[in-house]
């Protein structure tokens, strides 16, 4: 991935735990590394098809003096966030804030601190059998769609599919959602649960009835074993419901354990009834 830098930026801001650096204020530094794709510009010599990172310096300083903040941390993260939302070619951004006035009794040249936050595509299933399985469906996507932290979301149809897991209940309606999202993995989970929750969804018993399912199936080419998230989803290789809707929208992408790509993975799997 290219990258444009900007060294050394100095913006006089007001963060600080102490009363005085809120009121007094003090001088800051931003370097930041801008990752980007610069083939286009390279060749067409065109200011659109790169990022103009006058403006970045602009809505850095605007990100650093529009709020006051305790914590250098609490300051860089928001800098880096505003600036992937506001310039849509930069991928991800490495930002290192100093503060070279920090109140520190002793000698030293700065404090600083370093951050990468960037966009990731991930893909999610989706499904529900309770109620109206469809409208259940739909306001959860919306809700996703409307949050800040997401973009360029993609929808699959929706499958018709029967349960799985061997426990007695009604008919699934399954598809894929493919976005980039912000959002780090654990931080994901907990806001599709909070997605989940808003649907009424409770959760009584495992592979039971459900107003909404919300499962991480793929977050960027990652391997995640945790307790509570394993990415890829360990049982997406068995779930024709799953991988009928993710082949609609990513059938080319490589599966990172299997290495082998969703098109491959469904060859014997059977076809669905698509919902009109």
């Amino acid at each position: 991935m290219d990258v444009i830098k900007i060294e050394n930026l100095e913006i006089y801001a007001y963060h600080g735990v102490f009363e005085e650096e809120k009121k007094k204020g003090q001088k800051f530094y931003i370097n930041a590394k801008l990752f980007s794709d610069l083939k286009k510009a390279g060749k067409n010599d065109t200011l659109s098809d790169s990022t103009h990172y006058g403006e970045v310096c602009l809505q850095m300083e605007r990100s650093m003096t529009e709020s006051t903040f305790d914590l250098i941390e609490r300051a860089a993260w928001k800098t880096a966030e505003d600036v992937l939302l506001q310039f849509p070619l930069v991928k991800s951004i490495t930002l290192e804030l100093k503060k070279p006035y920090a109140p520190i009794p002793m000698k030293f040249e700065s404090v600083s601190v370093e951050i990468t936050r960037g966009w990731h595509r991930v893909y999610i299933a989706f499904g529900s059998n309770m109620g109206k399985k469809e409208k259940y469906i739909q306001e959860g996507i919306e809700e996703i769609k409307k949050h800040r932290l997401f973009r360029n979301v993609k929808v699959s149809q929706y499958f018709y599919s029967t349960p799985y897991g061997g426990v007695s209940q009604d008919d699934f309606v399954n598809g894929v959602l493919e976005a980039e999202t912000m959002m780090e993995p654990q931080e994901l989970l907990e806001y599709l649960h909070d997605v989940e929750q808003n649907a009424n969804r409770v959760r009584v018993q495992h592979w039971g009835p459900r107003t909404l399912d919300l499962d991480i199936l793929l977050f960027d080419d990652e391997i995640i074993d945790e307790p509570n998230l394993q990415i890829p989803h360990r049982d997406m290789k068995n779930r024709d419901f799953v991988l009928v809707p993710l082949a609609q929208l990513a059938g080319y992408k490589r599966h990172p354990v299997y290495h082998i790509t969703i098109d491959e993975m469904l060859q014997n799997i059977r076809e669905f009834h698509i919902i009109n």
